[in-house]
């Protein structure tokens, strides 16, 4: 019986040891199939393994509570698409995982993220970083890495950040490297750089093949390179460019992270190749929890692999470590239930025997919304992929890599990520301090050849001369001087060869235009001389700055101005300005006879003296010569308003037509084009020269343009002018009618008109030519120097009158000029009028009685003015009383108890109707002797002013219907 009690109690301490017994903790967490397809025989997939079973380990360390558990369930791809997509298959239909992490290279996950989609089981990739794969394509595809973009976008930077206008991209001829290559075109060219050649490397490319490719891209004018490949392959690749010479000065070398990490991974032979060469890689913030494991996977990763010299893991395998624990948050978010629903197994390898996940749209869900503080930074899945936008900046030296800035989002290149502009300083290849210029002219002892025009007539720009004897050809002139002075103020020396544009006759081959098309056919490097810039031009070609004035005018004889017309005293103003002047004169005559007639005895008498009166008293104050006196206070104030303007209408006419009569002794025969158009003049210009276009879209009749070529053929044409065979004028560019006015001095012609905006000489150069910005730069130097300045004084000559200018046709003062002065005395006097008009109607009842009156409108009016037109009363109050002026303190408006005061008034009889048998208006008398004497004591009463009937009352003249009376 002992011996059978100790034997169970054997069984039970044997069962309590055992890993896993039933009714263990371990016993209730639910698994969670993931599987895992890594390439074992890479240094990565090694790494990327480690990483991944630390995570698990470490998880669930910190998580010791959780009810599911991540079971991991390795397949090796053996390097290919087709093994990739093998193990894929198996994972799916046997093993029945929930999620699969990786694959590991760009091209194998394109199958694999295919069938996660048939089967809505996630794929999370931690290293296939190609743009050409989109989570937003591919909904059930998760990449927990940096987007191959961004890298683009910080080389692109970068390149901007040095001012370098061409780049080579060298890449694998891979999804890898096509992926990653078209972006970095693209933001490339958003950048402005130019990306003249694209160098592919076949990933079974042998060293000699690698050198031959090198060795064309070493006979390009290019010098920045942007290595994208495996590690493997780009160290070859840097292997055999420090063999062909390419790794020394004047070279630039960018790479992104594969190739960034490879010292760490390929060791001493990478360090000894890419001397100076800056690369990108994702930025990671150490922090004590990195650290520490960085510290524990070190010494795992050197048990696990003896004799490795890493001593620090990828990025790679910590995006991997941070993608375990999403998968394993994930997982717990959905539950053991969810989990624990399992799909029938299916032996089939083929797409036939796949079956859609129950939980596949779920745990996509949880994955997605995961939001935790990893190894590299915040694990925080944008659009599908890890939110990643900080990269570093490195400098590979001897040394190690040595941080020079950072690539932000938002900030760009930056030498430190809370400020600073730019990088700290970088050392290149070939130990070079300063920064490369980018390019290089490649074919040691060639020059640019640069054509240059000929024009005999105006050889101050441009003088070509051959020598008879030795066939050689001298070249001198201020383009010329100019160019040679730009070259020399660059930083680098670059040769170069004029060669002549001629036709053997000591003419130019061809046009102009004919000359800059050579450089876009090749045949040139560059033209120098006098060529505009233009805009047809420049979709063939770039042009530099301009380095002369702009603008096309004309030049036209001049006469001697003392010959006046004997109408010249209506000249200082325009028509419109003499008509408004006249209008305003009679308008404000009128308004002061309006003000002052009832109050001022000067303005009242016979219609032809109130007219002459109005007409003498406003034409008279244009020489302030008027005595007759006002009395309103409203006139008054109309009259400085008026007298103001005056002064200075006449003091502007004096003031020009002075100017007219002594200061201007000289004047062009014509002021504009449309002058010469009108008079059918001819027009000339400079042969081979753009003119005829320009003239004829102002209009010009072609067959009134001709064509000259030298400043004495100019003044010969405007000496003998249209009639004799000649020109009216010369239209041309400033420059030339500069030249050809320093020799002709002397008063005879002058340049007038309005200028046409074109933006002077420029020198040609190809499109996206390295050396334009470089020069660009160079002419603004050299034309603001003391040397230009010297230039143009020996072109032009000293002390010429080269500016002097005439415009005849803006000598006129127009109406706008005065127009603010008109609309305050409009505004003046029309203000006044109207108060008058109020002050009127309220001091007067009686117009109020006419207006409310059955009278027509006609007989209104009559009513209306003849009330007007009576003395103010109370003005011949004051001059009874003593003979004394008086104005009305409301300005001069009738007199409010008038009807009481003037027994003749019209309305005295409208507020006491009485007997008005005779029907006289006015003097009312009831007698029939008509004498005019107003009864005395009680009136009889006679018809009501409102009857209507036949009978007619007199009005000073006028006679109105009885039946119209006011009521």
């Amino acid at each position: 019986m002992t011996r059978y009690r100790a034997l169970l109690l054997l069984v039970f301490l044997l069962l309590l040891s055992s890993a896993h017994p039933p009714w263990a903790a371990g016993a209730e967490e639910t698994p969670f199939r993931v599987g895992v397809i890594l390439d074992t025989e890479t240094l990565i997939g090694n790494v990327s393994r480690t990483c991944i079973a630390m995570a698990v380990e470490d998880f669930y360390a910190a998580h010791p509570g959780y009810k599911t558990r991540v079971d991991l369930h390795f397949r090796n791809s053996g390097g290919e698409a087709v093994g990739a997509a093998s193990a894929a298959l198996d994972l799916l239909n046997q093993v029945e995982v929930q999620a699969i992490l990786g694959p590991q290279r760009s091209i194998q996950a394109k199958f694999v993220i295919e069938l996660g989609r048939r089967t809505q089981v996630p794929i999370v990739a931690f290293s296939a970083k190609s743009p050409s794969l989109s989570p937003t394509l591919s909904p059930y595809f998760i990449r927990a890495a940096m987007d191959d973009s961004s890298q683009a976008k910080a080389i692109a930077a970068i390149v901007n950040n040095f001012h370098w206008r061409e780049v080579v991209p060298i890449f694998e001829d891979s999804e890898y490297g096509n992926g990653m290559t078209r972006s970095l075109v693209e933001e490339l060219q958003e950048k402005g750089a130019a990306v003249p050649y694209r160098s592919m490397i076949p990933l079974a490319a042998t060293p000699d093949q690698i050198s031959s490719e090198l060795l064309r891209l070493k006979g390009m004018r290019t010098r920045v390179f942007v290595l994208h490949a495996s590690y493997a392959l780009g160290v070859t690749v840097f292997t055999q460019a420090k063999e062909v010479g390419m790794m020394g000065r004047d070279y630039v070398w960018l790479t992104t992270y594969s190739l960034t990490a490879a010292s760490d991974i390929v060791g001493a032979t990478a360090v000894d190749v890419m001397q100076g060469v800056v690369g990108v890689k994702p930025y990671l913030r150490q922090t004590p929890k990195l650290t520490n494991f960085k510290r524990r996977w070190a010494r795992r990763f050197k048990e696990e692999n003896p004799g490795t010299a890493l001593t620090e893991p990828l990025v790679f395998g910590l995006w991997a470590y941070d993608a375990v624990w999403a998968l394993a948050m994930a997982a717990e978010k959905i539950g053991p239930a969810d989990l624990a629903r399992s799909r029938r197994n299916s032996s089939s390898e083929d797409f036939g025997g796949l079956r859609q996940s129950p939980i596949g749209s779920k745990l996509l869900h949880s994955i997605m919304n995961v939001d935790f503080e990893g190894l590299t930074g915040r694990f925080r899945l944008v659009e599908g992929q890890l939110d990643s936008s900080t990269s570093e900046i490195v400098n590979l030296l001897r040394e190690g890599p040595t941080r020079v800035g950072f690539w932000t989002a938002a900030k760009g290149v930056t030498r430190h990520l809370t400020n600073g502009t730019g990088l700290r300083r970088i050392i290149w290849p070939g130990d070079q301090r300063e920064t490369p210029k980018g390019w290089e002219w490649p074919m040691q002892g060639k020059s640019l050849t640069i054509g240059v025009p000929v024009r005999p007539g105006f050889g101050h720009f441009v003088d070509v001369r051959r020598d008879p004897e030795t066939g050689r050809y001298h070249f001198d002139g201020f383009c010329i001087k100019v160019f040679n002075a730009v070259m020399d103020s660059l930083p680098y020396k670059v040769p170069f060869d004029y060669v002549a544009f001629d036709d053997g006759t000591g003419d130019n081959n061809g046009t102009y235009d004919d000359l800059v098309y050579k450089v876009f056919l090749q045949e040139f490097d560059a033209v120098v001389g006098d060529v505009t810039i233009l805009a047809n031009r420049s979709r063939f070609v770039d042009f530099t700055l301009p380095f002369t004035d702009s603008g096309v005018t004309m030049v036209v004889p001049i006469t001697d101005g003392q010959s006046k017309s004997a109408w010249v005293f209506i000249k200082p103003l325009s028509g419109d300005l003499w008509l408004a002047s006249g209008c305003f004169v009679v308008f404000t005559g009128l308004v002061v006879w309006f003000l002052e007639h009832r109050v001022n005895e000067e303005f009242r008498g016979v219609p032809s003296n109130q007219v002459g009166t109005v007409f003498y008293f406003a034409f008279s104050t244009l020489v302030f010569a008027h005595r007759e006196k006002v009395v309103s206070n409203f006139s008054r104030f109309v009259v400085i308003i008026w007298v103001f303007v005056v002064l200075i209408l006449t003091s502007s006419y004096t003031a020009s037509l002075t100017s007219m009569l002594t200061v201007q002794q000289l004047q062009p025969t014509v002021s504009d084009l449309s002058d010469l158009i009108k008079r059918n003049e001819r027009v000339g210009y400079l042969n081979d020269s753009f003119m005829p276009e320009l003239l004829k879209q102002l209009k010009v009749n072609n067959n009134r343009i001709i064509a000259y070529s030298s400043p004495d053929e100019y003044a010969a044409a405007l000496d003998k002018g249209t009639a004799n065979g000649g020109a009216g004028a010369i239209v041309d560019e400033i420059p030339y009618l500069k030249v050809f006015l320093s020799k002709y001095c002397c008063g005879k012609y002058a340049m007038v008109g309005p200028t046409y905006k074109t933006n002077g000489f420029g020198f040609v150069f190809p499109k996206g030519s390295p050396f334009l910005p470089d020069i660009s730069r160079a002419v603004l130097n050299v034309t603001e120097g003391k040397m230009f300045a010297m230039l143009e004084e020996e072109l032009y000559g000293v002390g010429i009158p080269l500016d002097k200018s005439f415009n005849v046709a803006s000598s006129s003062l127009k109406l706008s000029n005065f127009r603010g002065l008109f609309l305050i005395t409009g505004t003046a006097s029309g203000g006044a009028l109207l108060l008058f008009l109020v002050f009127f109607f309220y001091n007067n009842p009686q117009a109020d009685s006419i207006l409310r009156s059955d009278n027509s409108p006609q007989g209104k009016f009559l009513l209306l003015l003849k009330l007007f037109d009576e003395k103010d009363a109370r003005n011949e109050e004051a001059e009874t009383r003593g003979g004394e002026e008086t104005t009305d303190i409301n300005g001069g408006g009738g007199g409010g108890n008038g009807a009481a005061e003037n027994p003749n008034h019209i309305c005295s009889q409208l507020q006491s109707p009485s007997s008005m048998s005779n029907h006289t208006y006015g003097n009312v008398d009831d007698d029939d002797d008509g004498a005019g004497t107003p009864p005395e004591g009680n009136e009889t009463p006679g018809r009501e002013i409102g009857d209507r009937d036949t009978e007619t009352f007199s009005f000073s003249g006028l006679s109105t219907p009885r039946g119209n009376e006011p009521a």
